[in-house]
């Protein structure tokens, strides 16, 4: 008997907004409880959630909204910091968001009465992904459709700058070896940069466009995923420059690509956000179809529980959880 792949968000928290990005953060913040933050049409609310697959005496979801940071505007990406610590005195929040009007914004707070925010100005085009040097989180990598990707420290300052041949899409930073970047650019090129000598050290190609998401899987950084067009694909770069696997997945259009934080077969993709609702499938590399496929109206943004199998995704005045199987 198969079970059927199609179901309902397993739980759900009400916002006051759509939510155009959500993001678990992925690092250890020294608390039993999962930082998320999740960005609106001029604010990003930063909160805490656990989920009764890690707290038996939870039943669903407990979610607490620890801080709203005023924007004044339009949220399109937010990365946080490793230096985010709830176990600290006082506590430690930081993250950047991209924005509408393409700048970055660098947020620090103690969640009390320190609350400030540095613009970061360089950019001409929308940024497409952000993303903080995941061991000492003193600098930020970013991509746009100016055809850039800039890496910034905290000042504000920009370290350095690469140009390339189509707009950026997505940028990973290596978890371990902090001098190698991920770059993803439409036209279908994965390129990996050596921030020490600046220079580009490997390319994959995709051979099929618009390339808009792509992924470094942090289990095993031998692979990386993406979407292009409407198919998922896979590469191991120890083994070609083409994609080892790749399947059809969203009729109208694939959107994001996320591997999981604890799984090195298992992603999930988005379909583009539809009218109506839009798509979205978590795959297994061991399984033909998609394990769960779920759809949430005006659904944007997706983000991987750093120690559970479970997504989020915004929607229409919700962030929405799912839960799949190892």
């Amino acid at each position: 008997m198969k079970q059927d792949a199609t179901r309902n968000a397993a739980y759900t928290v009400d916002c006051e907004d759509y939510v155009h990005v959500v993001e678990f953060n992925p690092f250890d913040s020294g608390d039993s409880g999962n930082l998320i933050a999740y960005g609106g049409g001029n604010y990003v609310v930063v909160g805490v959630c656990t989920f009764q697959e890690e707290e038996t005496d939870i039943e669903g979801i407990q979610y607490k909204t620890l801080r709203t940071f005023q924007h004044g505007v339009r949220v399109d990406g937010i990365a946080w910091s490793p230096e985010t610590r709830l176990d600290s005195l006082p506590p430690v929040i930081k993250f950047c968001t991209s924005a509408a009007d393409m700048k970055i914004r660098l947020f620090t707070s103690d969640l009390q009465d320190k609350n400030e925010y540095k613009v970061l100005e360089g950019h001409s085009d929308f940024i497409n992904g952000l993303v903080f040097d995941p061991k000492e989180g003193q600098e930020i990598a970013s991509v746009s459709d100016d055809h850039t990707c800039r890496i910034w420290n905290l000042e504000g300052m920009q370290t350095a700058h690469f140009v390339l041949h189509s707009p950026g899409m997505s940028v990973c930073w290596h978890p371990e070896e902090t001098f190698k970047l991920m770059v993803a650019e439409k036209n279908g090129t994965i390129r990996f940069y050596d921030l020490l000598t600046q220079q580009a050290i490997l390319s994959l190609e995709s051979e099929q466009m618009p390339l808009m998401s792509a992924h470094w899987c942090l289990k095993n950084t031998f692979k990386v995923g993406a979407v292009a067009g409407n198919d998922w694909l896979i590469w191991d770069i120890t083994r070609s420059s083409y994609p080892q696997d790749k399947r059809p997945v969203h009729m109208d259009q694939a959107c994001l690509f996320r591997w999981s934080t604890i799984n090195e077969n298992l992603f999930a993709t988005t379909g583009y956000p539809g009218k109506i609702a839009s798509q979205f499938q978590i795959h297994h590399l061991g399984h033909p179809q998609p394990v769960l496929i779920g759809s949430v109206a005006v659904g944007s943004g997706l983000s991987w529980h750093r120690t559970l199998p479970l997504c989020a995704i915004g929607g229409d005045h919700k962030l929405l959880f799912w839960v799949t199987e190892m």
